[in-house]
Order: structure tokens, then sequence, then C-alpha cells
């Protein structure tokens, strides 16, 4: 940790109640880290040759099919008064987009509210209702188990935000429109949240340099349940893509004891792509969120010696550089593969001072602390840099880091769901920390640009939001159905959305169902239902037993004595797995029961058949089977075949992702 000058603490701990697992059950998370583009501290923007015009406004919000005054930002009244429960790093000292407007309060947690010292009431406003932190398993954990230990000299005990992660994931959600917003010129325009006017309730579970522990993590679901949250916005994850069970995983069980009683949970789907089977967050109940491009970019040039110029891009904010040669730097070359990418803690500071620094293209999102990501061509050159550009095409893109299918753990549930903005996103920042989150960083901003699927998160959870308060009786698979069968597959040039890490189309395994689309979302037509009934039917399916899926929902179930197939689970998409050692004709059927939502005596065509929909009869099942020629049978480079299953009704376009893979017996 780099030493800085030491910040005040709270002698007051917080506390609270647990009645979700014991904290014996605590072991280390990562800590929601999204990739920052790295700069050298400097207090001065860089404007080479002068200051450029104004860059156009990027109306964010549109890209994800939100317009002012009509639509789904007008039927919500742009989310009044649902409340948004963001688990993360706490949030930061109020920052513009956080603060309301003067009127009264009129909205309030069940709980109430909760302050410590470095958080003080006037914190907390029409937007921000509510904020509370929870340490108790970090304090255990360290005690008992040698576990990490919360630095208060970096850190605050109370909900303040000393790391900016959970102000920027907030603000994402549920900001309000801000004007002349903007990180040291970049992206400047009007920021806004995706719900507007939703109300915001911070539960501080993941601490800075010590990570998030799994007692903290479900004592938050716990309070934000009880605090009458209406979504739970989780940007935390990590691991590989097979994870842990349910029964042993904080952000499952805590998600299903949300979902059970009426609340929707999105999650991130982790930044460990693009290799397969990297997502994360994988319960059948979470609607797990991978990231995607926009068509916003900060375009640099690094131009070598010989004068052949090399693209890449930048949020440099420092002195001015003109034409001046600065050596390049691969720190890769004697440092690992963790120097490669510039890594945190990577790079050897007498190296790279004063460098152009190299940075691979790799797995995950990078923290490059002193330069730019290009290739390695000569000894020498010089930048050049071009602000903000909007209109870039293609857009979006699934982001190279975003976590991909298949589901490691059930991969008869397909997961990432779908893909939201989560590459340059501009939010607000705590007052905390510099926008490089260094300790000798002493700027303060209220915005920065990040990019990680933790930043792709809460727009999903800003969207269920906005559907909510626009369909209050819609369960959270009913919202989740809405955005995923009326997602985007094509991109801004109206071709297949496409992977960044391969140039190449990308599939359901890389974006889901596709990219979140909000125009359409709000009346998708039909809708696939689920109840918790059918989640524990999902859990005895895998081969769960009753006392197992206790441990996740917390009251006594049973499951049926003719064993259900988990890919009967009424999942708006379909992974068709078929047995590696089978031979000649395979076939797979499936059973789903849509719900309508429109008009009343709608008909929806389906082939070869036709559901028709009355006032009476509001809830159909079909049966849709996949069949195959195992001698036949052609699987894509990924080891799969992808398709869609769409219904119209000449208005409503209802789609349904399909993977088709034959797996090998364990």
């Amino acid at each position: 940790m780099p030493t800085g000058t030491p910040r005040p603490s709270s002698p007051t701990p917080s506390t609270w109640s647990m009645s979700t697992a014991p904290c014996s059950m605590a072991s280390p998370r990562s800590s929601p880290r999204p990739c920052r583009r790295r700069r050298p501290p400097s207090l001065r923007p860089c404007r080479p040759g002068g200051p450029p015009p104004p860059p156009p406004h990027h109306p964010l919000p549109q890209f994800i099919g939100l317009r002012n005054q009509v639509g789904l930002w007008s039927d919500s009244d742009y989310g009044s008064d649902v409340i948004v429960g963001v688990l993360d790093t706490g949030s930061g000292g109020a920052p513009i987009v956080l603060r309301s407007k003067p009127r009264p309060h009129t909205l309030s947690l069940e709980g109430g509210l909760r302050i410590w010292a470095s958080f003080s009431p006037s914190d907390c406003n029409n937007k921000l209702i509510g904020a509370r932190s929870f340490s108790k398993g970090h304090d255990a954990a360290s005690v008992i188990g040698g576990g990490p230990v919360i630095n208060e000299t970096v850190e605050y005990r109370s909900p303040r935000d000393a790391d900016g992660h959970g102000t920027h994931t907030a603000s994402t959600a549920a900001g309000r429109h801000t004007f002349e917003a903007s990180m040291a010129g970049y992206a400047a325009g009007i920021a806004k949240g995706v719900a507007p006017k939703a109300r915001l309730a911070v539960y501080k579970v993941c601490w800075r340099g010590s990570g998030c522990l799994d007692s903290d993590i479900l004592a938050g679901f716990d309070s934000a349940v009880a605090d009458g949250v209406d979504v739970i916005s989780v940007s935390i994850g990590g691991g590989d893509g097979v994870g842990s069970p349910y029964y042993l995983d904080p952000i499952a069980i805590g998600s299903y004891g949300a979902v059970s009683r009426g609340v929707f949970v999105s999650s991130s789907a982790g930044n460990d792509g693009p290799t397969s089977m990297s997502v994360t967050n994988l319960a059948p109940w979470l609607t797990t969120v991978g990231a995607g491009t926009i068509d916003r970019t900060f375009p640099a040039d690094v131009v070598l010696g010989d004068g052949r110029k090399i693209a890449g891009v930048s949020l440099y904010s420092g002195d001015p550089l003109g034409d001046k040669m600065l050596p390049l730097v691969y720190p890769g070359k004697s440092g690992g593969l963790s120097a490669s990418l510039c890594m945190e803690n990577s790079l050897d500071p007498q190296l790279v001072k004063g460098a152009i620094v190299i940075c691979e293209r790799g797995s995950s999102p990078r923290r490059c602390r002193q330069g730019l990501r290009f290739l390695l061509a000569q000894p020498d050159g010089h930048h050049r840099f071009h602000g903000t550009m909007i209109g870039i095409k293609p857009a979006p893109l699934v982001a190279s880091f975003s976590g991909r299918g298949p589901n490691g753990l059930s991969p008869a549930v397909l997961k990432p769901d779908l893909i939201a903005p989560g590459v340059n996103i501009l939010a607000a920042w705590t007052d905390a920390v510099g926008p490089t989150g260094l300790d000798m960083d002493d700027r303060k901003t209220e915005f920065n640009i990040l990019s990680g699927t933790s930043m792709a998160c809460p727009h999903v959870s800003g969207a269920a939001a906005l559907l909510k308060s626009a369909h209050p009786t819609w369960s959270p698979a009913a919202i989740r159905s809405a955005m995923m069968t009326t997602a985007n597959v094509e991109d801004n040039r109206l071709l297949p959305v496409n992977d960044e890490s391969t140039g190449k189309p990308s599939t359901p395994l890389d974006l889901g169902a596709g990219h979140l689309n909000l125009n359409r979302a709000m009346d998708p037509g039909l809708v696939y239902d689920l109840k918790k009934e059918d989640y524990v039917n999902f859990l005895c399916a895998i081969g769960y037993g009753p006392k197992t899926i206790q441990v996740i929902t917390h009251e006594p179930v049973d499951c049926p004595e003719k064993k259900p197939a988990p890919e009967n689970l009424n999942y708006p998409s379909f992974s068709v797995l078929f047995d590696g050692a089978s031979s000649g004709n395979l076939s797979k059927t499936f059973i789903r029961t849509v719900t309508n939502i429109a008009a009343k005596g709608l008909t929806v065509r389906v082939k070869p058949r036709k559901l028709v929909f009355t006032s009476a009869v509001t809830a159909l099942s079909y049966v849709f089977t996949v069949s195959a020629d195992s001698q036949n049978l052609t699987l894509g480079e990924s080891g799969s075949a992808f398709g869609f299953l769409s219904w119209s009704d000449g208005e409503h376009v209802v789609r349904s992702p399909i993977v088709v893979s034959r797996i090998q017996a364990l």
C-alpha cells in the first residue's frame, strides 16, 4: 500500500446484526476494482497545442434507448421514489450528482438512517436517503483467522467512500442530471444516471485495501432487504468462472433472499475475459451483466522516430508534452506477465519514469499507472492527444475483459444474461481520494472515468429501477426477461455486435441475450416469469438436497419425487447440452411458459404453432425441441453453435438466445 497522509478515522465502529451466516464463514474476497486509466499525478489537464473546442455532448442514456420526456423515462417519471441499494465501498461526501434539489424529504428507509463520524447527516438528502457500513466480518477474521485488517490510515469506519468505486457505481445507477461534468476536460457534457429520480441507499461492505468479506456481504444484503429497497446493485465478484457452489457463495445466498422477497438484484460478470468460462455470479436468480464499449473514446497517438503513428487511447492530464521524444518501455521484458499487463504494483518506478509505457491488451482491465497501451515498435516516440471523440463505429463491442460463458457451475443456464455500457464511463467520484486512487494523488475531482463490468452492472440496476417504477407489479424475473428478450444484437452499423478481443461477431456466450435497450424493454409483449419455488426446483434438479438448499433459502424445502430437468427452468434463454460421448440422433426438449403483459387478445405466432392470449388466459406454455445428427453436427471454434428463437406479432419481438454444446461426462 503506497504511503500517504494519514486520514482520520472514526473511533466508533459500525455495528449490525447478522442472521444469514456465522462469522466463521468469512473469507477474503477480491476488492471490486475497476480498470482505471492511470496517469501520472498532475494538477493540470493536458492541452497540447492550446485548448481544444468543447466536445459535443455525448448522450450515453440514448445509447441504451432512453429519451428525454418520452418512452421509459417519461412513463417511469425517471424512476421516481424507487429505492436502489448499492453494496460497494460506500458513498463519498455527497458529490453533486448524488445531491438532491431542495424539496421535502419524503422517503426513508424502514430501519432508519445511521450516521457515523466522517459521514454527516448533511451527506444524506432526498437522493441519498440512507447509508450503513459493515465490518464485523473483517474484524472477526483479522482476530480469529489472521484475515485482512482494515487500514484506518486510508479508510473510514463509516459509510464514507475512501476508494471511489462505490460512489461511481451509485451515481451511474441513480445520479441526477449534472451539467458541465467532465474528468479533467474529458467526456465533457451532462452526466446522467440511468434512473435520475430514484433514491439511493448505500451499504459499505468492501474496504479499501482489504476487500470484501463474505459475512459482511451477507449482512449488507440482509440490511438492504430489511430497509425496503426495490433494487440491489452488486458490482462485486472475482475468481474463476467455476465459482463456489451456491450454498457457499455469499452473493448467491444474499441475493436469493432478496429476489424471493421481490427485490431485483443485478451483479457484474467479472473482468477475467475473454477466456472461456470466465463469467462470475452464476446463480439463476441473479441478473449477470457483462460490459460493452460505447461510441465514445479518447484517442491518442504515439509517433515513432521514423514517423510511423500507432493509435491508442489515453486519459493523460499532465503537462503538455509537445513533440518531445520519450523512451518507449515494455515492462513485460523483465517483469513477467503482471508487468506486461501493467497490473497494480507491478511496475518499477525507476524504469517507467518519464517514459511511454507499453501495456499489452490482456485478459482483464489494466491499471496503467504511468503510460499508454501501445505495441512496442521503436525505442523512442512522442504523444499526440486528441481529446474526446463520439460517434465511434462500431459500437458496442463486447469488451475484451468482460467475463464469458459458458456457465461453469450450471451449464444449463446461459450466463452472462446481457451486456451494458462498461467502458470509459464518466460518473461521480469521492472527495477522499484522487482520480488515480493513489495515496500520493491529492487532486480532487467530482467525476472519474472507469471501465469494467462493475460499471456495466449499475446501468442494469438503474434500468430495473425505471421498469419497477413503470410496472410496480413486475417480479425480478419479469424485469430481467423484459431486458433480455428486447436486447440489441446489432451495433450502430446495424451489423452483429463484434467481440473486441477477436474482431469477429460475438456469440451469446459473450454478450448473453444482447445489449441493453430500454426503449423496447418498457413494452416486451411477453415475459418469462419465475417464482422462488421454481428456483428451489432448479436446485433440486442440479443435485442439491433439501438440507443443502435450506442453507440458501433459510426455510424448509422439499424436492419433487421426480427430479426436474435443470434446462426447464423458465429462463429467457436456452443452453442445449448434448452428451459428448453420444452418437446417432440427439434431441433435447425444453418447456417454457410465457406470460402476456401486452394488450388482451394478442396473438403471437410461433413456428409451428400459435399462442392465443385472452383476458382469461394470460400465461401459456410451449415446447421447444432441438434435434441433431451427431455425425453431421458441426460446432464452431468455441465448441458451440448459436441461434435465437424469436416471436413476433408485428409489433413486439421477443428474442431468446440459444447455445448448443456437446459436453463430456465428468
